[in-house]
């Protein structure tokens, strides 16, 4: 290989003269994913985090292996041979769902390409595409013609970008010095919102308690009243309100807050109202459960996460807004790449990213391949799963279950009559760290209310009542078996979440 007048002569690039270099390698890593795939027979192949770092460890990326079939079986047995598969039916932990076939043909086109739909020189029709489906997302808000948004890389993304619309509005509305009011903005949510609320707040820097915790019902729900409480109190000390967060769909309990009552609270108080459906904007073409998001057609801007229950790909989330001028307040203008001048469309100035992979192209081929019902369809059938399994759990003297569902997460744990609840608290981490080092199946796990619960997280529409009861048995065995005398606790797994979110 060397370098010549003409260019660096190189193999390895893609480009017009390579393409049978291209088509082998493509063809070589599919045909290696899908042997794999033939094989798998549980979501995880139970390997310890030793075995596994020792294997990653004895690589040396010094020394190339210097053909791209050789570097495939090595990933493969690295990656591939240890991988978590969501697509396994009794792969029912967190938020992961098994991904549509078109829009893995689009992921094939995407890297390729590599296009960066940040300027239209960089992307051209690509870019037209991805605005076509923020109207296409509005339209299903409910949002009219003024519309906006862009696409991102995930929901703390999508929210972190809408509480900065929120801030950067609230203070044009005041009309006061930044420095002066930046410590006096809070943000009202409950413990159940996702954590990159609280993360956002930081990172916008605002005060360590500008994040005020509402309160919740019986049912896990934001409580209109105590929201109006709290803004009032807000106020009174002195402080400004920014922006209310409700949540379409929480990460423990699938709960969706009374959007339409909250967006009356927000309105009438001249307060940035954001919903993050990140997890239920399934239900956006859901034909049988769209009035569960009655109201979020009056929401300043929605987070969308297509990567969840639209079955996408990761990466593909959104955030849009219902007034298309505020995605403005964060442009910045750089000649090299968006003068003021530009008369093509530039998606630079409404994204926090600079470079930005076209992920838009997954949710366009799965759509015109699929169609919306069939989306919403599948998601439907796992809120369906979802409460026969929770009808299940309430007969099954074994097991004890905390609420009806929402969504499709259902918080139970493994307590047979005779277990106290101390014990069970403390068995339930040591039961669901020996479940996934079996690896035929996976829950999650959470604590609610100072107690320690199994999660049934249920994004995969072939998920039935058979695997889950399967999952059930599994569980119920582990459990007999560390219950008797002489079995050692051992360390919970890392990575356990938690409603109890640090809010003030």
């Amino acid at each position: 290989m060397e370098a010549t007048l003409e260019g660096f002569a190189s193999p390895h690039l893609f480009s017009g003269s390579t393409l049978d270099s291209y088509t082998s390698g493509v063809w070589h890593a599919s045909a290696l994913l899908a042997d794999r795939v033939k094989a798998v027979r549980q979501p995880y192949s139970g390997a310890s985090v030793t075995d596994l770092q020792a294997q990653v460890d004895a690589v040396d990326l010094d020394r190339p292996l210097g053909d791209t079939g050789a570097a495939l079986h090595e990933v493969a047995r690295l990656y591939l041979d240890n991988a978590i598969w969501f697509h396994e039916p009794t792969y029912v932990a967190h938020l992961n769902c098994p991904v549509a076939i078109p829009a893995l043909s689009a992921e094939v086109l995407i890297s390729a390409v590599n296009s960066s739909v940040d300027t239209w020189d960089q992307s051209a029709t690509g870019t037209l595409i991805e605005r076509r489906l923020i109207d296409w997302t509005a339209g299903r808000i409910g949002f009219g013609p003024g519309a906006d948004g862009i696409f991102t890389s995930g929901g703390t993304q999508s929210n972190l970008q809408a509480l900065l619309l929120a801030r950067e509005e609230t203070l044009a509305g005041l009309g006061e010095p930044r420095d002066a009011v930046l410590s006096r903005l809070r943000i009202f949510a409950t413990a159940e919102s996702h954590f990159s609320v609280v993360k956002s707040a930081g990172i916008l820097g605002l005060a360590a308690d500008a994040v005020v915790a509402v309160a919740t019902d019986g049912d896990g729900r934001m409580e209109p009243g105590a929201l109006a409480a709290a803004i009032d109190g807000v106020r009174r000390d002195g402080s400004i309100p920014m922006a209310v967060v409700a949540t379409a769909g929480t990460t423990d309990l699938g709960r969706i807050d009374p959007v339409a009552v909250i967006a009356g609270i927000c309105a009438e108080q001249a307060i940035w109202f954001h919903v993050d459906a990140a997890y239920g904007c399934g239900l956006l073409v859901s034909t049988r459960r769209r009035h569960l998001l009655d109201g979020i057609e009056q929401a300043d801007s929605v987070t969308v996460d297509f990567h969840k229950s639209f079955f996408q790909p990761v990466s593909s989330s959104a955030i849009v807004v219902r007034r298309g001028e505020t995605m403005r307040r964060i442009a910045v203008h750089a000649d090299y790449l968006n003068p003021r001048t530009a008369t093509v469309p530039n998606q630079v100035d409404k994204s926090l990213q600079t470079t930005r992979r076209f992920d838009a192209l997954k949710l366009w081929m799965t759509l015109r391949t699929m169609g919306s019902e069939q989306i919403g369809d599948m998601f439907d059938t796992v809120v369906d799963r979802a409460h026969q399994a929770w009808e299940h759990l309430r007969t099954d003297p074994d097991f004890e279950v905390l609420t009806e569902p929402t969504l499709s997460t259902i918080l139970f744990r493994y307590r047979p009559g005779p277990m106290s609840v101390e014990a069970c608290d403390e068995l339930m981490p040591r039961l669901r760290q020996e479940l996934f080092r079996d690896g035929q199946a996976i829950v999650a796990g959470t604590t609610v209310g100072g107690h320690y619960w199994l999660k049934f997280t249920l994004l995969n529409p072939n998920t039935t009542m058979g695997n889950l009861k399967d999952v059930l048995d599994l569980i119920r065995g582990i459990g007999v078996r560390l219950s008797l005398p002489g079995e050692n606790p051992r360390e919970p797994m890392t990575g356990e979440t938690t409603t109890a979110a640090v809010m003030a």
